[in-house]
């Protein structure tokens, strides 16, 4: 529990970092309509290595969807619970935490909508005009998403454990496939793309080490 803590606070820690990085080491306008960019020589390094892959975007969307899919799938678990159990409490922890992950997610989402830190290196074709990049959102969202479901399977996979082998490959392929071609597309900048997995591995690690510390705390009751 203590480790977990300490990594999620190590990564936010790190996060802040990297947007202090942003906003103060070699900005320059190097962006769409004159749109300035911290760590520019790395981050355009890194664009033009890859350069504007539009077809990975529409894939990198439609997995993000599935993803987003996935977390209902959670959600309605915990509705069904509750209806069923007819008391919150009695709800599972992992599910009840859960709730209470997505909901920081959609807040740092909706934050860094309104609290631009970067702006997109394109200006995307159904667009319109530049829009906020830091952290890539679809990053982020797909992380948590995926990361909490691989954590989920290991306690509600285990009556069947050849499905739990399977989701678990989708999950980690899915994952993989959203942050690597996020980055290939060239609709995010590279520090867009590690800030979204520094603050994801944040949240996932405290919502690890908030479920240990529940656990813990009903074993010393009991």
């Amino acid at each position: 529990m203590k480790k977990k803590c300490i990594t999620s606070a190590v990564c936010f820690g790190l996060f802040l970092l990297l947007i202090l990085l942003i906003k103060t080491v070699d900005v320059a306008a190097v962006g769409p309509e004159g749109t300035e960019i911290g760590l520019s020589k790395l981050n355009v390094a890194v664009h033009n290595l890859f350069g504007e892959n539009l077809g990975w975007y529409k894939v990198t969307n439609v997995l993000g969807y599935l993803a987003i899919l996935i977390g209902l799938c959670f959600a309605a678990m915990g509705g069904l619970q509750l209806i069923y159990r007819r008391s919150i409490l009695k709800v599972d922890k992992e599910i009840l935490l859960l709730g209470a992950l997505y909901v920081v997610t959609v807040f740092f989402y909706i934050f860094f909508e309104k609290v631009i830190v970067n702006y997109r290196p394109i200006l995307l074709p159904d667009g319109e005009g530049v829009e906020a990049s830091f952290p890539s959102s679809h990053t982020m969202l797909s992380c948590v998403i995926l990361g909490s479901g691989l954590q989920l399977l290991k306690k509600y996979g285990k009556k069947n454990k050849t499905l739990q082998l399977v989701l678990t490959v989708v999950f980690a392929v899915m994952l993989a496939l959203i942050v690597a071609g996020r980055l290939i597309s060239g609709v995010h900048w590279f520090t867009d793309i590690l800030g979204g997995i520094l603050l994801s591995v944040a949240l996932l690690n405290a919502y690890e080490g908030l479920l240990k510390l529940w656990k813990r705390s009903e074993k010393r009751k009991a």
